[in-house]
């Protein structure tokens, strides 16, 4: 099968399968829906308040939907050993992975960036006079950035799964990472690069710690680029 048609066949599957759907759109309710319910009961009177991150509050239960689409988008394959099934149309599995990540990464990112901007410009209009506009200081970065967080934590997901072969293994292992180490071990200078924290930074107006913006995404995406290379080798070393 030439690339074309491999990553048709992706996309295919992402718009037919339905519990691929609801984790990819999941994200952007949850996010964009949490994140003005908080906007509107948020007083805007702390000393440290920041309307811009603010508007991302969500996100904390918008990127379980993203690791979820994620993980089922390849765990889904080694149900039943439907892989076998695709490898055998796509004998090339270097091809097939390839694609496979690729259509998932970009659904991640258009969805991600729809989720951006709604989130900020609903929360800021509900923030009243505490609210920003796009060309407020680190906003548009921010509604961009939020997108691209997005993508890359799917990715990340990906690549695990593609090395665990089993959707549940896999979120048992990336949820906790993503969502409950940061609250545990607080803000020290060790979290500042978990994946979550690193890939946050581009949020705030102004970041916090060692990362700035763009440094913390660039170390969300060593972690994704990790987890992909690792996928990798056990899609092409492991028997189907």
């Amino acid at each position: 099968m030439s690339v074309k048609a491999v990553l048709h066949s992706e996309w295919m599957k992402i718009r037919t399968l339905r519990p691929l759907l609801i984790a990819l759109l999941g994200g952007l309710v949850a996010t964009t829906a949490i994140s003005a319910l908080v906007s509107a009961t948020e007083d805007g009177k702390q000393s440290d308040f920041d309307p811009v991150f603010s508007s991302f509050f969500g996100l904390a239960f918008g990127q379980i939907a993203a690791v979820s689409f994620g993980v089922l988008a390849v765990g889904h394959e080694y149900t039943g050993g439907g892989i076998r099934v695709w490898l055998a149309a796509v004998p090339r599995r270097g091809l097939y992975y390839g694609c496979k990540l690729t259509v998932v990464g970009l659904c991640a990112l258009a969805v991600g960036l729809v989720t951006g901007f709604a989130s900020l410009l609903v929360s800021q209009a509900l923030l009243g006079d505490k609210g920003v506009g796009l060309n407020a200081p680190g906003a548009l970065r921010a509604a961009v950035g939020c997108g691209i967080y997005l993508a890359l934590l799917t990715v990340l997901a990906s690549g695990v799964a593609a090395v665990l072969r089993s959707s549940v293994g896999t979120l048992a292992v990336v949820v906790p990472i993503v969502t409950f180490l940061s609250p545990v071990f607080g803000a020290t200078s060790a979290t500042r690069f978990l994946p979550d924290q690193a890939g946050q930074q581009v949020l705030h107006t102004a970041p916090e710690g060692p990362l700035g913006a763009w440094t913390g995404l660039g170390v969300l995406a060593l972690y994704a680029a990790a987890a992909v290379f690792c996928g990798r080798l056990a899609v092409e070393r492991r028997d189907a």
